[in-house]
């Protein structure tokens, strides 16, 4: 069977599809690297919202895709970016979300860590504000057991006048924090409101005062989350960590090099791409578990365009990716997103992630992701 996917301008090129998939089964955790999946939410697609109302969610799909990842030994990075926080997906939301998936995850034995950050805050706020939002959402995490991700926020971007106030917000968090978090530096590129974070838009200048905050509190932070798609700026601030702080890759275009590391140390990884790379991920790290960095890297550099192809700019509009690859493994029968985001990328950039993700065989089923394919193709005017 084939299937013909567009091809530039009023053109269709034609694909035959693989025919059995990259089979992984479930796996143990991992003992060489931490390494979570920002993991997305199924919306439900019976709900009768508008674009910019609250986010209605398939609890069921949405538990059951978290319990997918942790069968492969993956954690789960809960109500992150992937998640549309900020993107169809409010603070209301993403509270229900932290609360469900922290207590499956007690249930089940799985990792799980989640975002804390400032969107119930929905103007102008103060600082008092900021951190106030901040502990609110600091208090739920640590309450449902699960780990804290300092999220980078778009009011303390706003709200700051310069690198003091970073020093002010995040060292109060951290020394009320119960136990250790993860901070997370989300580069403008997924979120054009964080634009000069850390009080700076020199990115040398904003690295400085990011280990700072680190320096004056390493007790308190398990490690952090590079989101610069730079690899070099991340391997300088890994070898600049205090003992025992780790790094965890969030660099969608060069995480097998940093994962694999170099003499001087590595990466572990907190990573939206593990979303629909999740076994074959597993699998990567499991072979790297053993010290076969070249077998890693011969499973996991491969995957490398896919990632790029979905993370290309506008880079905040990945999780439309994400979730079309979703829907084609069929782990939701539906290619719908909270806000209508399954919008937000055109046919030719979802073809193209079809063909990537088929090359990869990460279908179970290629013949089903195919007719899916097919399906979609049909509603742009695409007849095969």
């Amino acid at each position: 069977m084939t299937i013909r996917l567009p091809d530039g301008p009023d053109r269709l090129r034609t694909y035959e599809p693989r025919t059995e998939p990259f089979a992984v089964n479930p796996g143990r955790s991992f003992t060489s690297r931490t390494v979570f999946s920002a993991a997305h939410v199924v919306a439900d697609p019976f709900a009768d919202v508008s674009p910019d109302a609250p986010a209605a969610v398939d609890w069921d799909l949405t538990l059951a895709f978290r319990r997918h990842l942790w069968s492969h030994g993956l954690g789960v990075a809960e109500a992150m970016d992937t998640a549309q926080r900020g993107m169809g997906l409010d603070w209301a939301g993403a509270a229900e979300l932290i609360r469900r998936s922290a207590a499956e995850a007690k249930a089940v034995g799985g990792l799980i860590a989640c975002g804390v950050g400032t969107d119930q805050l929905t103007g102008p706020a103060t600082l008092a504000e900021v951190r106030a939002a901040y502990e609110e959402q600091l208090a739920l995490v640590e309450e449902s057991g699960a780990q804290a991700v300092l999220m980078a926020s778009r009011a303390l971007a706003a709200a700051a006048s310069g690198p003091e106030d970073y020093l002010e917000v995040y060292g109060h968090l951290l020394r009320q924090a119960a136990e250790p978090v993860v901070l997370h530096w989300l580069g403008p590129m997924f979120d054009p409101a964080l634009e000069g974070y850390w009080g700076s838009a020199s990115l040398d200048a904003a690295t400085e005062t990011f280990l700072e905050v680190i320096a004056a509190h390493p007790d308190k932070v398990d490690g952090i989350k590079v989101s610069l798609l730079d690899a070099r700026r991340e391997i300088d601030i890994r070898r600049r960590l205090p003992k025992g702080v780790r790094c965890y890759t969030g660099d969608d275009f060069h995480y097998p090099e940093l994962i694999a590391g170099d003499e001087q140390g590595f990466s572990h990884a907190l990573l939206g791409i593990f979303d629909p790379l999740g076994p074959l991920a597993a699998e990567a790290v499991r072979v790297l578990d053993t010290g076969d960095t070249q077998g890693f890297r011969a499973l996991l550099d491969p995957t490398v365009g896919l990632s790029r192809h979905l993370f290309q700019p506008p880079t905040r509009f990945y999780k439309t990716g994400v979730v079309l690859l979703a829907w084609l493994a069929d782990f939701q029968p539906h290619f719908t997103m909270v806000g209508g985001l399954q919008s937000a990328r055109s046919l030719p950039h979802l073809a193209r992630a079809y063909e990537l993700a088929d090359g990869l065989g990460l279908f179970p089923d290629p013949k089903l992701a195919e007719e899916r394919m097919k399906t979609l193709l049909s509603m742009y005017g695409v007849t095969q």
